[in-house]
């Protein structure tokens, strides 16, 4: 794999010292931070080769996904009245290409390459991770221009697994509040808190060629809005616990502009 930086990360080798010291240091960071960051992740000759590779393409067929939505990327949540500020609209803007768009790329070869689903799998301490049998929802790429940014969420999956291909001049920061609920308690009260700005929060520093992890399926968190000239574009690699998995036709149309 000449994709990622296998001296510093040996993700082929997990009988190494330093893959199992790799593994229990993501492992302290991610259960005591929700998050861990891989810096330098990908070499730069590969980040030059990929953004040479798919900037023409998102330039021409990227899906602009431009909604308005509340947190839960839901119309509705049972129990609560649709005026209730924690379901206070949000506006989301992103361009999106997906796996079978950049087939062959740098991206792709390491959403399929077994050892980083292994890796991802040793430190959350699951038997074994699947990438999803999508070829659109499983692996994306998302560009964010100047003023654009991914608003407030939590996500479906446990975990997210993003890749830095370019940082903006300024701006495009991943900003997060670490269990704002939990399966117990959905914590409506502290979600329109913190909608409101009345929480703090922190900012996860991150440099273009680093690979990040977050659980994000109860840590709110956004990317702030892009400043400058600059887009931020960033790949999105998917895996769950379960074989498989899929997105629904509707929600192939929803978030990617198009059916399967």
């Amino acid at each position: 794999m000449d994709t990622i930086n296998i001296e510093t990360y040996p993700l082929h080798d997990p009988k190494s010292q330093v893959y199992k010291t790799l593994v229990k240091k993501c492992r302290t960071e991610l259960n005591e931070h929700g998050l861990f960051n891989l810096p330098s992740f990908m070499r730069p000759e590969a980040l030059n080769k990929v953004l040479k590779q798919i900037k023409p393409i998102i330039a021409k067929d990227a899906f602009e996904h431009r909604r308005h939505h509340n947190i839960y990327f839901k119309k509705s949540i049972p129990g609560l009245e649709k005026n209730h500020p924690a379901l206070q609209s949000l506006q989301t803007i992103n361009h999106s290409i997906c796996a079978d768009q950049i087939e062959g790329s740098p991206i792709t070869k390491l959403y399929d390459w077994g050892p980083l689903a292994s890796f991802l799998a040793g430190v959350m301490q699951n038997n074994t991770l699947h990438k999803m049998d999508d070829r659109i929802a499983g692996a994306n790429v998302m560009t964010y221009y100047e003023g654009e940014a991914l608003s407030w969420h939590f996500d479906r999956s446990e975990f997210t697994t993003t890749l830095l291909l370019q940082a903006p001049n300024s701006g495009g920061e991943f900003e997060y509040l670490q269990d704002l609920r939990s399966p117990d308690n959905p914590n409506y009260t502290g979600v329109a808190a913190q909608l409101s700005g009345n929480l703090q929060t922190s900012i996860c520093p991150q440099t273009a060629g680093t690979l990040n992890v977050f659980k994000g399926v109860n840590t709110a968190h956004r990317g702030t809005p892009v400043e400058g000239e600059t887009p931020r574009i960033n790949a999105v690699l998917t895996y769950y616990e379960e074989p498989g998995k899929r997105f629904s036709a509707e929600e192939h149309l929803d978030f990617y502009g198009r059916k399967t």
